[in-house]
């Protein structure tokens, strides 16, 4: 039987009883897709995307569909007007439609409203505000998801906590946040999640990155710090390998590029055998070596797969907290 929560929004990390609770739904999920299949029936949740999206968009309608929601999909700019944000506007620019009416519009139509917004990485106060997210909860009066945000990426983070549950087998395991390069600058949403939701984790985590890619101390206080890439990576049980951009020279490529920081086989050969782990897309030869990506250690497809069990994991336990009971749970 499935019990009401006092979760509200999926849009940062819940507290550690809402984990579990979340972790054992998606494993539920995972081992008989449609035991609720009717638990959204006759509801209708928004997807809303400021920002492209692959893995995220199909397992949320994927597990929408397999709770019977109807899903309802936006490109904001292209299947709807541009959504302005700024209070107090003379509204003459390319935005056609102001969010105070569009989100409220939305939420007559929907009953659960997801939302994806990356940031611009050139204010990082603006952006750490996570406006769009924090408007959608101030002007609806329904359940918000975060699909990623400027700050944190929840949905990916649980199944990434998930997936190393699954494959660490109930054992201890060392689990290492590496830095890799890239050719432009990318959020810091998918490792503060990381970092935040390993914190919480029973696993031994380690942290490591060129110095001048710090992450915000709000994420990595007391969090074990390596600056070599080689030592952190010593006996390692799981590699999970993300590029972003400096924090504090906020959204910027630091002159030096540290190529050398690629996972490749010979830096995998430090490793306890370890799994390699990445939310994808990912640049091959620049972030990892075709020969690690392609190995049997790499378990990013696996990763891929479960973003629908902990996706539904978050749509079911908020369907029951606003009250659904469609009798077949």
């Amino acid at each position: 039987m499935l019990k009401q929560t006092n979760l509200k929004h999926f849009i940062a990390k819940p507290n550690s009883s809402e984990v579990q609770n979340l972790l054992n739904l998606a494993a539920l999920a995972k081992k008989n897709p449609l035991q609720n299949r009717n638990l959204g029936l006759g509801k209708s949740i928004a997807l809303i995307f400021f920002n492209p999206s692959l893995r995220t968009r199909m397992s949320m309608q994927k597990a929408a569909a397999n709770l019977g929601l109807n899903c309802m999909m936006l490109n904001v700019g292209q299947d709807s007007w541009g959504l302005e944000t700024e209070e107090g506007i003379i509204m003459n620019g390319a935005s056609g439609e102001h969010i105070k009416e569009g989100a409220r519009v939305i939420a007559e139509y929907c009953d659960l409203i997801a939302v994806r917004s990356f940031p611009n990485l050139t204010n990082q106060m603006e952006d750490y505000k996570e406006k769009i997210l924090n408007l959608f909860m101030e002007l609806t009066n329904r359940p918000i998801i975060n699909m990623e945000s400027a700050k944190v990426h929840p949905l990916q983070s649980l199944t990434d906590r998930f997936t190393i549950d699954e494959f660490r087998q109930g054992r201890k395991a060392k689990v290492v946040l590496t830095w890799a390069p890239h050719i432009k600058s990318l959020p810091q949403a998918v490792p503060n999640s990381f970092v935040e939701w390993m914190r919480d984790a029973d696993v031994e985590f380690v942290i490591t990155h060129p110095k001048g890619y710090e992450l915000s101390t709000e994420f990595t206080e007391g969090c074990k710090i390596i600056n070599d890439q080689e030592l952190a990576l010593q006996n390692a049980d799981f590699v999970y390998t993300k590029n972003w951009s400096s924090f504090n020279s906020y959204g910027q490529i630091l002159p030096s590029d540290f190529k050398d920081w690629m996972i490749t086989p010979e830096k995998m050969a430090l490793t306890n055998n370890a799994k390699f782990m990445h939310c994808l897309p990912v640049r091959r030869n620049v972030v990892v070596a075709d020969e690690v990506l392609d190995s049997k250690n790499s378990i990013v497809i696996e990763q891929a797969s479960n973003r629908v069990w902990s996706a539904q994991a978050v749509l079911t336990q908020l369907l029951v907290n606003i009250g659904c009971d469609n009798g077949n749970y």
